[in-house]
């Protein structure tokens, strides 16, 4: 049973996809729909998830389901990433690509692959303020207060260490 991602609980589970490049808003709108209607009709064992999905950013799907009421099961969870592929699929976009860190510059999402950070943190074009979505979270409670963070409060802080060493 698909509700708005705001009613959803906080302690609801939660995964984030991320989109390999920004979507129009064409392509949200058809994305929102498609979602709402797959998650609407989304089971576990047969028995109905409470779940929820949003783009934020025109970057990021997070898909959340109330596991107070039902637990998705191993094969719920793939037909979700399933969704995501076919989507994918059909508009050209890669939700599943994990070579690039995403970075809020000034209110715009940009991308780094992530072997080249090590130079972005030598080039300052990532300093530790630097604002990084966090895509470990698994509450909606984490994605509130974690998801974005400062890179010095991220996976990324070993990098600066490694600055303060040379």
């Amino acid at each position: 049973m698909y509700i708005p991602f705001s009613d959803i609980d906080f302690e609801s589970r939660v995964w984030v996809y991320q989109a390999n490049r920004k979507l129009t808003n064409e392509e949200a709108g058809i994305i929102t729909e498609t979602l709402k209607a797959s998650l609407d009709h989304w089971e576990a064992h047969g028995k109905p998830l409470t779940a929820s999905g949003k783009i934020f950013e025109h970057r990021f799907v997070v898909i959340a389901v109330d596991e107070r009421d039902e637990l998705p099961s191993g094969c719920s969870i793939d037909k979700s990433v399933h969704w995501l592929q076919e989507i994918g699929q059909r508009m050209n976009i890669d939700f599943f690509d994990r070579s690039l860190a995403y970075l809020d510059a000034n209110d715009e999402v940009q991308t780094i692959p992530v072997p080249k950070i090590k130079q972005a943190v030598a080039d300052e074009v990532i300093e530790p303020s630097t604002i990084i979505f966090d895509h470990q979270v698994t509450t909606k409670a984490q994605w509130m207060t974690r998801w974005k963070i400062p890179a010095s409060n991220s996976w990324l802080n070993r990098y600066f260490s490694q600055q303060t060493s040379l």
